[in-house]
C-alpha cells in the first residue's frame, strides 16, 4: 500500500469511535484472576461446586447490584461506562442450531438465565495508546501502519451481572460451563439475524469469586476468524459474565489475545 493511501486510511480510521461494541466485527492484577490454557479444552466439570449453604443465598437488590458493578476508576487504564441498548442483543435475537449451546451464547451477550432478579451491565474499554509525536503527513509508511495498529489495539469487555435467589445462581453458572464443554467442537449461531459459526470453545484457567471459568471462543464469518474471550464468575447468588474482543489481537484466532484479568479481578473485588 502506498504511503499516501495508508495515511488516508489512518485518517479515516481516527475519525471512527474506538469504543468497540460487543458485536464489533460480528456483522494485571493476578490476585483474583490468572490466565493460560488448560490441559484439556472443554473438559470442565459441568456441575457447580457451590456449597450447600448457598442454596439459601439471597439475590441482590437492583440498587445493591448497581453498587457492586464496576464504575469509572475501578479498573486502572480502562474506561467504564454503563451499557446501553445498542450494546446488547436481546434473548430472542440469539439462536443456535444446537439447543445445548444456547447458555454459552447467552453468557456471551449477558442474557440472564431463568430466575434472575436483577441485572446490571457495563462496557469496559482499555485506554488508547498515547498519540504519535509526529503528524501522519510526516510519518513513513511503516510508521503509519504501526500507528494504525496501535490505534485499534483496544480490548472491549462487556460485563453483565445477573443475581439470583437460592440455587438458581449456582445453577446458572453450571449451565454455562456445561454448554461450553458440550459445544467445544463448534456450532452455528444467529445473532440479531446475522448468521455466524462458532468454530471452537477452548477452556482457559482463571480464578475469582466462589468459582470461575474462562474460554477462548473462535468465531468465523465469510472465511475470516476472530477470537473472543469469555469468563463466567459466581459470587454467592450473583453470576458475572465477561465477553471481550480486541480488534487487532483477536484476528486469526487471537494468539496474542489474553483474558481481561484486570477487569475480572476488579469486579470480583467489588462483589466481595
Amino acid at each position: 500500500m502506498r504511503a499516501t493511501a495508508v495515511r488516508r486510511t489512518v485518517l479515516a480510521a481516527c475519525a471512527v469511535s474506538l469504543t468497540l461494541l460487543v458485536t464489533a466485527c460480528g456483522g494485571s492484577s493476578d490476585a483474583d484472576a490468572g490466565n493460560g490454557k488448560s490441559d484439556k479444552a472443554g473438559a470442565a466439570d459441568t456441575s457447580s461446586q457451590a456449597p450447600k449453604a448457598e442454596a439459601d443465598a439471597k439475590a441482590l437488590s437492583a440498587a445493591e447490584l448497581e453498587t457492586a458493578s464496576l464504575e469509572q476508576g475501578d479498573v486502572e487504564g480502562h474506561k467504564v461506562t454503563k451499557a446501553g441498548p445498542d450494546d446488547e442483543v436481546p434473548a430472542d435475537g440469539l439462536k443456535t442450531d444446537k439447543d445445548a449451546c444456547l447458555p454459552v451464547v447467552h453468557a456471551m451477550f449477558g442474557v440472564a438465565a431463568d430466575g434472575s432478579k436483577a441485572s446490571a451491565k457495563r462496557k469496559v474499554v482499555t485506554d488508547p495508546a498515547k498519540g504519535a509525536k509526529k503528524s501522519v503527513e510526516d510519518m513513513s509508511e511503516g510508521e503509519v501502519e504501526d500507528a494504525m495498529k496501535a490505534a485499534f489495539d483496544l480490548t472491549s469487555t462487556f460485563v453483565a451481572l445477573n443475581t439470583y435467589d437460592g440455587a438458581a445462581g449456582p445453577d446458572a453458572y453450571a449451565g454455562v460451563k456445561k454448554a461450553a464443554a458440550e459445544c467445544a467442537g463448534g456450532f452455528n449461531v444467529t445473532i440479531a439475524g446475522d448468521q455466524q459459526k462458532i468454530v471452537s470453545i477452548t477452556e482457559e484457567k482463571i480464578t475469582g469469586g466462589d468459582e470461575a471459568a474462562a474460554w477462548t471462543v473462535v468465531q468465523e464469518q465469510d472465511g475470516a476468524k476472530s477470537a473472543y474471550k469469555l469468563v463466567a464468575l459466581r459470587k454467592a447468588g450473583t453470576v458475572a459474565t465477561f465477553f471481550s474482543f480486541n480488534l487487532t489481537a483477536g484476528a486469526d484466532g487471537g494468539a496474542k489475545f489474553t483474558l481481561p484479568t484486570e477487569v475480572v479481578a476488579a469486579q470480583a473485588k467489588k462483589l466481595g
